[in-house]
């Protein structure tokens, strides 16, 4: 109930609108004085999350939400018969429900393209892709299992045989065909290790910092992680390009547009402070 009561706040029932086409637009519930058409329903249906959603749309779902809704209403109708909506408490829930929706409205304008640019260019380093391979060699109490569960190495054995793997790669060993043979990662050994490129976030702490500070075309020293110890091929550094990147910048950028938005309303509206009532206590006397 208190999700529907969210859903419902962002419809506008009771403001003066234009005449509904009611062909076009019916009617599908009616609740007192309160009428609710075939599109604000599917507006609520819209705002459920999407793993909910679905059965929303089937004919019981329907049915189920629409007397969810009544029942909503209904208390709602009888909360303004009994004046609650004109009580201090429930005029400040209100509020704070008007202040989240207005928040959220103000953090959906894009930022505009300089800005964004200005962000891209302080941050380039954060839209590198690493292009690589890696060889894991798992150890007993790792994360996810030993491609040879009968045959788990202890952690010492494990990065001994990482050690010995980097050290025929670096005297001529082909990467791909080890990782093939010896890498207990079975979604990448068949494809010679292949990880594809990926962005920073993507991979744990320990393997990202090692995969993105490589120098193309070496391997690195055997890298621990939850998962066992890896030795990584990194093949190339391409950053994303701002065309690539700015979706992502945006959407990191939008909490920075509606707090720049919320200081503007403030600029514009007065605030004023009881001196006394919020002044610091004074200090006890000596």
């Amino acid at each position: 109930m208190k999700s529907l009561f969210v859903l419902l706040a962002a419809l506008t029932w009771g403001q003066e609108t234009k005449p509904a086409d009611t062909a076009a637009d019916p009617v599908v519930l009616t609740v007192g004085n309160e009428k609710i058409t075939r599109s604000q329903f599917e507006q609520i249906i819209s705002t459920i999350p999407p793993q909910n959603r679905a059965q929303m749309t089937t004919p019981a779902g329907k049915k189920q939400l629409a007397e969810n809704i009544a029942d909503l209403l209904t208390l709602a109708n009888e909360a303004r018969a009994r004046k609650l909506d004109q009580t201090f408490k429930v005029q400040l829930q209100v509020n704070q429900m008007l202040a989240q929706a207005v928040y959220q409205q103000l953090g959906e304008k894009a930022p505009d393209d300089a800005a964004m640019q200005a962000y891209y260019d302080q941050h380039k380093a954060d839209y590198d892709q690493v292009k690589a391979r890696h060889i894991l060699i798992h150890f007993k109490g790792a994360q996810g299992p030993a491609k040879a569960a009968d045959k788990e190495l202890t952690e010492e054995a494990a990065l001994a045989k990482a050690k010995d793997l980097r050290e025929k790669i670096v005297g001529g060993a082909d990467f791909a065909k080890l990782a093939e043979t010896e890498s207990d990662d079975t979604g990448t050994a068949p494809h010679g290790g292949d990880l594809g490129s990926f962005g920073k976030g993507r991979m744990v702490p320990a393997f990202e910092q090692a995969a993105f500070a490589a120098e193309p075309g070496k391997v690195t020293e055997p890298v621990k992680s939850p998962f066992g110890y890896h030795i990584i091929l990194v093949d190339s550094h391409t950053p994303k390009t701002f065309a690539e990147a700015k979706p992502e910048i945006e959407q990191k950028m939008k909490p920075e547009v509606a707090k720049k938005g919320l200081e503007d309303l403030k600029k514009k509206t007065t605030v004023v402070f009881d001196p006394t009532y919020f002044a610091a206590p004074a200090a006890p006397k000596q």
